[in-house]
């Protein structure tokens, strides 16, 4: 009750049992075409990118777009992620050939869910979702959930949290996402490693280790612990992500 699965399509089963803990990962071929790939990939080069806050998250993760979490602060959202969200909204949304490879990816999901995907949303104001970030040296072992880490922030919480990797360029080996059945716990903060946790804690934990070629999209549930492992060669590890909330009318919703 711990696998990955690998689809050639999308299929709204299978983000069901990925919402119901009975998958543990999702890799879903040619989410994205090669040439829709590198047609973003190109355009990306004239894009200027930023990063998260490199005292705190090392090796140093490039990215396009805010994070929620980056800019929350004693329950609200400071006025820069509202101004960093429209610019780099506008950025994005030309870099597929003049459309927004985050509106393609919606559209897909919301084909084969059954409805549209829709932003999440704080004081009735769309956060930014779809993200362009650069992880060609690893990402420490961390978990994502946002009613633990941003309580009461959203106008809706969300039953289930996703996250959605739309690969864009991998290296010919590495950056695999690894992927473990363990929870975060109140005693785990005794083990943290900067941003994230020591490998220690998953040691006897089932995992899966998914390794996407470039066009794939992979999903799972980010409250289980997860990392990234580096590239073994040369190359980069460039990724459209975002966060998908389960809402409890079962309908989608989505944030970075």
């Amino acid at each position: 009750m711990f696998d990955q699965l690998t689809r050639d399509q999308l299929k709204g089963a299978d983000l069901t049992q990925l919402a119901a803990g009975v998958l543990a990962a999702l890799r879903v071929e040619a989410f994205f075409s090669v040439d829709e790939c590198s047609s973003i990939m190109t355009a990306l080069q004239s894009c200027e990118m930023g990063s998260y806050d490199e005292q705190v998250v090392r090796p140093r993760i490039a990215k396009l777009g805010p994070a929620v979490y980056d800019f929350y602060l004693e329950g609200t959202l400071s006025d820069a992620y509202w101004e960093h969200a429209a610019e780099s909204t506008e950025t994005r949304r030309h870099l597929l050939d003049g459309r927004d490879p985050l509106q393609r990816a919606w559209d897909l999901i919301g084909a084969a869910w059954g409805s549209a995907v829709r932003p999440a949303t704080v004081g009735e104001k769309p956060l930014f979702a779809g993200m362009i970030r650069e992880i060609n040296n690893g990402a420490r072992m961390h978990f994502d959930e946002v009613v633990r880490e941003l309580p009461g922030t959203f106008d809706e919480t969300p039953v289930c949290q996703l996250a959605f990797n739309c690969h864009l360029e991998m290296p010919a080996q590495g950056g695999e996402a690894v992927v473990f059945r363990r929870r975060w716990n109140p005693e785990d903060e005794q083990h943290r490693d900067g941003y994230g946790y020591s490998r220690s804690l998953v040691e006897n934990s089932p995992r899966v280790s998914v390794r996407a070629e470039t066009g794939d999209a992979v999903l799972f549930d980010p409250r289980n612990y997860h990392r990234v492992e580096p590239n073994a060669v040369a190359g980069r590890r460039a990724t459209l992500s975002f966060f998908l909330g389960v809402m409890a009318d079962g309908t989608l919703t989505a944030w970075s």
